[in-house]
């Protein structure tokens, strides 16, 4: 492949970004494989340039970075996903311009010209078209355009446009409502991430859980987080645990998961004894498989089939039967008790946490429509 972006085109691209007026960062999940972050990071430092991850880009800024709107795409941030309609220059970074991030095509960022870094020319202009392509490992591009980018771009610049998303960030912050004793599954994304914060690496399994981890979990380096992303693989969190376990033995290695997902390979805790790999699996327990039944309420009136899980296993003996150890929590005090001590035993475990039934992920841009047209709030009629 190749690796050393054109030259030509990088200059190019930098004249764009220094005329441009409202740049975004648009970064991807190749950043981490190219092990880019640092590199990233100081690029928008130097900058100044907002930026918005993808899901498969959450921790290439530190959550608290100034610079970091939020994710953006279907389940992504108010202000993240205005601020990619109300882009005039987009800077995609090792991302693909999937559908879950762009929603309808002919609305996305169209008013704005794209600079596209991607290792695979296939995905150049697949689905966007590029006004800059540029071929390249992205580390290598970005090592070749912080040079000029010093040269030429003035981070005062874009003070106008960063009140802008200030703005957007005070109208419909990323948030949820609290109900009295009742736990809400964010509250726990929110918890683990300050209880924990950086001494723990984060997989998920598939569904509303993956996405509320992705919204709320303060990340704060590449690779803390780990999940199933365009296929989607229910089962996936817990072998994928294990294996971040085995990789980085002085962290806590969470699971997040639904009570659906779980199940999908609940016999790996036969393989996390055998190798002492004490995984903490957390289900955000909803008797539901949560994704689809927010799916099936929002669009199909309703009609909810084949995603009532009320009939399901004792997951906190299910645990024991394997040899691990097992919490079921209806409250803060509780979760905190359960989480602190699953740490200190050092052994599999699971935390079975009741959660509130019928949560929605929010916002969210319904399959085909535009990004700034995002469903905030359902309430039930």
């Amino acid at each position: 492949p190749t690796t050393k972006g054109n030259t030509r085109q990088i200059k190019k691209a930098i004249d764009a970004i220094a005329a441009a007026k409202r740049p975004l960062l648009y970064l991807g999940g190749g950043i981490i494989n190219a092990n880019a972050a640092e590199l990233v990071r100081e690029f928008s430092r130097m900058t100044q340039i907002p930026a918005v991850e993808t899901f498969m880009a959450r921790g290439t800024l530190r959550y608290d970075d100034p610079l970091l709107i939020s994710m953006l795409g279907m389940h992504g941030s108010y202000a993240a996903n205005m601020a990619m309609s109300e882009t005039d220059l987009v800077i995609g970074l090792g991302a693909r311009f999937d559908d879950r991030v762009t929603g309808k095509l002919s609305e996305f960022a169209k008013n704005a010209q794209i600079i596209h870094v991607d290792i695979d020319p296939a995905s150049i202009s697949k689905l966007v078209n590029a006004h800059f392509p540029i071929v390249g490992d992205v580390k290598n591009v970005l090592e070749q355009m912080i040079p000029l980018a010093k040269e030429q771009v003035d981070p005062a610049r874009y003070e106008s446009w960063h009140n802008t998303i200030a703005n957007f960030n005070k109208l419909h912050p990323l948030s949820y409502t609290e109900e009295g004793d009742r736990l809400k599954p964010q509250w726990v994304v929110e918890r683990i991430g300050q209880l924990l914060g950086d001494d723990a690496n984060i997989s998920t399994d598939v569904g509303q859980h993956q996405m509320w981890t992705a919204q709320f979990y303060p990340f704060t380096r590449p690779r803390q987080w780990v999940s199933s992303g365009g296929l989607g693989t229910m089962g996936f969190g817990f072998p994928a645990a294990l294996g971040v376990k085995r990789a980085d033995m002085d962290r806590v290695s969470i699971n997040i998961t639904g009570d659906g997902s779980i199940l999908m390979n609940i016999q790996e805790l036969m393989t996390a004894v055998e190798y002492k790999l004490p995984v903490i699996n957390v289900i955000l327990n909803n008797n539901f498989l949560g994704m689809v039944r927010q799916w099936q309420t929002l669009f199909y009136d309703k009609r909810h089939s084949s995603t009532d899980l009320s009939i399901q296993p004792d997951f906190v003996k299910l645990a024991e039967a394997f040899g691990g150890v097992g919490y079921r929590v209806n409250t803060k005090e509780e979760f905190d008790a359960a989480l602190k001590d699953a740490v200190e035993k050092n052994v599999v475990a699971i935390i079975d946490v009741v959660v509130n039934r019928f949560e929605n992920v929010l916002p969210m841009v319904p399959a085909g429509g535009s990004l700034f047209n995002m469903m905030l709030e359902y309430k039930e009629k």
